[in-house]
Parts: structure tokens; sequence; C-alpha cells
């Protein structure tokens, strides 16, 4: 992309046929910026010195300018901004298949368009359905909101090889995408539904969303465990899930009816990538940090959001904002539930642990898979789709414990060191993680110096679980007091209930 001054048509029909001659495309882009504004923006005075006669031949004051009669794209300066410019320009070359796809750091929505969906209802009222599961319709959601763009619906068998096998998609260039997205079904629906052009998916009795042009292929789980989870430990409870589920895989072009909704109370907090990205620019956000988290927050975690922002600031960063992005999907039994994390995450801003004015706290629709380095690609990607711009990792992203043995199922280390390597990554920058510990003497969760290790306690989960159900306080410091009643009135609860 060249933006030579070039008031004269001649000069401009002369590097057309330059460019004809060689075989090469050449696309006429007019920068239609009225006077008035190119004057307002000329920081070296140069207008000002054209009209006072101390610059001769000076475009659009003493020497005429000819507009483009036919140019391939006009951008109006004065009305949009430098990135929606830029946007324009590269759908133009992703139109004349000068540019990838992928190329477009846009979001691919699956709903129905607005004036289709009374005609998508009546279609998808006749077509043969199949039933599926609250995960299943988890992964619709995650879909339909744009959130693995540039996926177009459930793997099809060349996308979910590349992933299981690259842990990226190959088609438009290199993109990150490192946990298989797919449907599973089982034999009998796959023999009733081979030969449909289409086919409903079906959720609580009601038809959610429209497959076509299906394709139907093995569903090998050991092997698909073994890759993303590195383990076929069937007391892995995603494993066990997949394990359980259908021994095909259904992949297609998805449309959803309507925007998933979950009624749970929370479905405001539910925001997509689109409104994560309008919401930064009504914040006038210029840099967008996100923290994943599937747990409440305490002290330490708070620690590391507070220095994030810190050190943007000192970069020069005016308004940073931060993504506080709990995930909504499914997570395993003894993970504290959405709905009080929400509580939570609501009491540590009350308390203005983390500053609310520079806040956005929304879900993450996905589901948990649990699959350690392979899974916090995902995780970090997916923000990235949302607008952000820098990625927290923590200690152990997307770790647990082995079943068995109980030992850490992956080193912890290595999420945050694989996320800095992953290959597709390059518009987000990593924020490595620092290990912060209750310091004994401060009283206050800080980053842990091993010259001083005496002073440091390190609360692990199980014991900060032991004293919320048994009613008592952590050290001062360690939580904001109303985010750990909160925490202390759902274990009360879940001892009452058993």
């Amino acid at each position: 992309i060249t933006s030579f001054i070039s008031p004269f048509s001649k000069d401009r029909e002369n590097a057309r046929k330059i460019h004809e001659t060689a075989g090469l495309p050449f696309f006429e882009v007019f920068v239609d910026a009225p006077l008035n504004i190119c004057e307002s923006r000329d920081v070296k005075g140069l207008y000002k010195k054209a009209r006072a006669g101390e610059i001769k031949g000076f475009t659009g004051i003493d020497s005429e300018y000819e507009k483009p009669e036919m140019p391939e794209l006009v951008l109006k300066t004065n009305v949009s901004s430098v990135s929606d410019c830029i946007q324009q320009i590269v759908e133009l070359l992703q139109e004349q298949s000068i540019v990838p796809p992928s190329a477009i750091k846009d979001v691919l929505e699956l709903f129905v368009s607005e004036n289709k969906v009374e005609q998508s209802w009546a279609e998808a009222n006749k077509l043969p359905s199949v039933k599926i599961t609250k995960l299943d319709l988890q992964w619709v959601q995650v879909l339909s909101e744009g959130w693995a763009t540039p996926l177009k619906g459930f793997m099809r068998e060349k996308e979910y090889l590349q992933v299981l096998h690259f842990g990226i998609l190959l088609d438009d260039g290199v993109i990150n995408l490192s946990i298989p997205i797919v449907l599973p079904v089982s034999s009998e629906d796959k023999k009733r539904l081979e030969g449909c052009n289409a086919f409903t998916l079906e959720y609580n009795g009601r038809r959610v969303a429209v497959l076509k042009n299906p394709e139907f292929f093995e569903h090998r789980k050991e092997e698909r465990c073994a890759r993303v989870w590195g383990t076929t430990c069937a007391k892995h409870p995603h494993v066990k899930m997949v394990m359980e589920s259908g021994d095909w895989l259904a992949g297609g072009d998805l449309f959803v009816l309507e925007r998933i909704k979950w009624n749970d109370g929370l479905d405001q907090y539910r925001l997509t990538p689109l409104e994560l990205r309008q919401k930064f620019k009504e914040m006038n956000a210029d840099a967008v940090f996100a923290f994943q988290l599937r747990n409440p927050v305490h002290n330490g975690h708070a620690l590391l959001m507070q220095d994030t922002k810190r050190r943007l600031l000192e970069r020069g960063y005016k308004h940073p904002v931060l993504l506080l992005h709990p995930l909504g999907g499914w997570t395993k039994d003894d993970d504290v539930p959405l709905d009080w994390r929400m509580k939570q995450h609501a009491a540590v801003l009350e308390e203005h642990v983390l500053d609310p004015k520079s806040t956005v706290v929304a879900i993450f629709p996905s589901p948990m898979l649990y699959a350690g380095p392979t899974e916090v690609q995902w995780h970090c990607r997916a923000r990235m789709i949302a607008g952000a711009n820098f990625y927290i990792v923590g200690r152990d992203p997307a770790g647990m414990p082995h079943p068995e043995t109980k030992k850490d199922l992956y080193e912890p280390t290595q999420g945050g060191k694989v996320l800095s390597m992953a290959p597709g990554l390059t518009s987000v920058e990593i924020i490595p993680f620092r290990v912060a510990a209750y310091n004994k003497i401060q009283k206050a969760m800080v980053f842990y110096d091993p010259d001083r290790h005496n002073e440091f306690d390190f609360i692990s989960g199980t014991r900060m679980r032991k004293l919320a159900r048994e009613g008592e306080n952590p050290p001062d410091g360690f939580m904001a007091l109303k985010a750990w009643k909160v925490l202390t009135e759902y274990y009360t609860s879940l001892g009452k209930n058993n």
C-alpha cells in the first residue's frame, strides 16, 4: 500500500498502466478529505504557509487536485476512523483475493439474518432434528457469537484434523485454534440423517439452529483425548464426557435461529465479541487487558491485574481497560458455580479492590476443558477476537490435579511458556505470570521474594475452602471481606444441601 501525493489524473493512469503491463493488480483509493479537514490536521503548518504565499504550487491552494473519476475505493476520512478506513482497504483486497479472509480482524457471527428469521423458522420446523446436550448448546453459543471466528459451524473433518494435529487452521493463513469444536452424534442419528441437506439442533424441545450441508466422520475418542488432554484417564471429568458421547461427529455450516439465553439472571453479562468491542470503544480504551478465571478472585489475582494496569500506564497508555472474564460454560462439580462467582466478583468491585470505572465484567460462554497449555491458547485467542490486546496468564492455566495421582496434570509454568510461543496470536501480548503470596508482615498479597521466604504464607485452595466451610475469616488482606462473605455463604449453603 503506497500513499504517493498524486493530484493529477495523468500520473495515476500512468501508474495503473505500468502495473497492468507487468500483470499486477492496481487499485486506486481516493482519500476523500475536505480541504478544511486537511488544514485542521496540518501539524507542520504547510497550508498556512501556502496561503501566505510562502509555498508555491501547493495542492488545494494554488494547484488543482484532479478528483479520481472511477476509483476502486473511496475513503471519507472526515467520517470514518483510521481503523475503519484500514478495514475497508483490507476488505477490498480480500474481495480481489489479494489477502486471505483471516487478514480481516472481524467477528463472524452465525445468526440467521434478521430479514430471514421468519423464513428460517418455517424451514427449520420441516427439517429432521437431532437432540443436543447442554454442553453442545454452549458450543452453539460460542460459535454463533463469533468467539471461534472464522469457523462457520461445527468442525468438518478437514478442520478437525488440522486442529487436532497442528493446533491451527490452515486454509486462510495460520489461525490459532487449539481445541476441537465438534458435535457428537449417535450411530442411530447418523444413519437417520445421512443424505439430508440440513437438519435442526433441538434442545429441551426447542429448535435452536440448523446445520446445513452436514458431513459425518468417525469420532475416534481415545485419539482425541490423548491429543487434546494428554491423557485418556476416564476419571478426568471432560474426558469422561467425551468417552460417553456419540460415536460420530457431524460437521457443517451452522445457522442459529436466535441468540442463546439461559434465563438465569446473568444473561446481561453475556456480551458477544462485537458488544465487547463496542463497550471498549465507548470507554475510549486504548488498551484492553483480559483476565480469564473460573475461580473466585483473591487479592493475589487482583495484584496481577493492578500491576498490569500500572505497567500499561507507564508505557504511555491513557485508558487501559480490564476485561474480567469468568468462564460461564460447563465446569467440574467441585468448582464454585457461576452465579456465586459473579456475586463474589461484584463484591470485589464494590470494595474497589479493582477499579469499577475501568473494568468490564462479562461472561465467556465456553465450557471448561481442563486441558492445560492446549486450552489456554483457546482462552487467549477468544479474548483476542473480543478486542483484547493484552492477556494475563496465571499459574497452571486450565489445569487440574491428575484424577488418580493427584499431582498436577500439567507442569504449572508451561501454559504461560506455550502461550508466549503459540502461532497465530500475534495481535495480543502475553503478560507473564508472577507468583503472589500472602506476606505475614505486610498483611497483604504481594509478589513473592525468595530472599524473604519466611515472610510468606502460600494459602492453598484447599485451605481457603476449609476456612470458608467453617465460617472462619482468612488472614487480613487475603481477600476483600465482602467477597469472602459471599464464599462463606456458598460453602455454608453447600453443607446444608448435603
